[in-house]
């Protein structure tokens, strides 16, 4: 039995979740998320606890077992808390700033980008180098954060570009000059 798979998940007191089925709707305070969950494991609510279990001993339920617990576990904490993703901006003359909800962003090429954001995702700029993307669905958050990274993912010589906040990027020695 999986590890990870076989922890209850609790449910925060102002979130609701509905089953039914291999689909799950949940509902707090930062929103609504659903999702549909592959075959082979079986859900069931009580009191204010999810549990998770594999509908049988094959070897598909036991694989998708922890996976199906962590993306209800991750749904229950998005609208509870929320999920962030900090990038900062390295250059001379790099910086982002925000248009009503659009992200623009000038990295050094000719004209800025600009980045609408899809429905639930927020993003939120300080210092003009320092980019938030919010909102309630992790796997949303992710590939928005790795989109605004991919304007200029850093490079190894002088380590200008957008980066995750804390990444550490790999530094490589520059030519040497003649002597």
């Amino acid at each position: 039995m999986s590890r990870i798979g076989k922890n209850p998940i609790p449910l925060p007191t102002k979130v609701s979740v509905e089953i039914n089925g291999l689909a799950v709707k949940v509902k707090g305070p930062k929103g609504e998320l659903s999702r549909v969950l592959p075959e082979g494991v079986v859900l069931a609510q009580e009191d204010n606890l999810i549990t998770v279990n594999p509908a049988d001993g094959s070897r598909r339920a036991r694989e998708r077992h922890g996976l199906c617990r962590t993306l209800v576990a991750n749904m229950v904490e998005g609208v509870s808390a929320g999920f962030t993703r900090k990038l900062e901006i390295i250059g001379v003359g790099y910086r982002a700033s925000v248009k009503g909800t659009t992200l623009v962003v000038n990295a050094g090429y000719s004209h800025p980008v600009e980045m609408v954001p899809p429905a639930g995702i927020t993003f939120a700029v300080e210092n003009n180098t320092q980019v938030t993307v919010s909102g309630s669905d992790k796997e949303l958050v992710g590939n928005e954060a790795a989109k605004v990274r991919a304007i200029r993912p850093p490079e190894p010589y002088k380590g200008k570009g957008i980066k995750y906040e804390g990444e550490r990027i790999l530094r490589k020695a520059g030519k040497t000059g003649k002597k």
